[in-house]
């Protein structure tokens, strides 16, 4: 995923800005920024510590949660579901491609909306979200079946 996805008012997803179109994103009315990037993962264009600090000083929220396949799990994902709903919105996140953020968010939009996890799969297929990681995609479902409001 190379360009932005609007998944509702709330939130949009996108790859990783550079301190260029962080200034954008706080231009655009964008009130929290969230990156979903581990430190040191390969190409970077900032830090997780100097994108927080390009982003705050910009006046936008920052939440640094930092997700790999390694080590997701559902706690990482009820930990940025309770951390979103107190971020002021809009809200930008990113990871390197946004693969990773577009995963995190559909699990927590799909658990709000009652939804199986067959729907999200198909949901982000429809959104454009491609996900070619097998494992990825059976988290995603296990996780929406076990905390969706249903």
């Amino acid at each position: 995923m190379s360009q932005r996805m609007k998944i509702s008012d709330e939130i949009t997803v996108g790859p990783q800005p550079s301190a260029d179109e962080i200034e954008k994103i706080a231009a655009e009315g964008f009130a929290s920024l969230i990156n979903f990037r581990t430190a040191g993962e390969d190409d970077q264009p900032l830090s997780p510590d100097a994108e927080q600090q390009k982003v705050e000083a910009n006046g936008l929220k920052y939440l640094h949660i930092p997700v790999s396949m390694q080590d997701m799990s559902p706690e990482l994902v009820d930990r940025f579901r309770e951390k979103f709903s107190e971020l002021p919105k809009p809200v930008f996140a990113h990871c390197q491609s946004g693969k990773r953020a577009g995963a995190m968010v559909m699990m927590h939009m799909a658990a709000e909306q009652g939804m199986s996890g067959e729907q999200t799969l198909t949901q982000a297929k429809k959104m454009g979200f491609e996900c070619d990681q097998p494992e990825l995609e059976q988290f995603v479902k296990t996780y929406v079946d076990s905390r969706s409001a249903r």
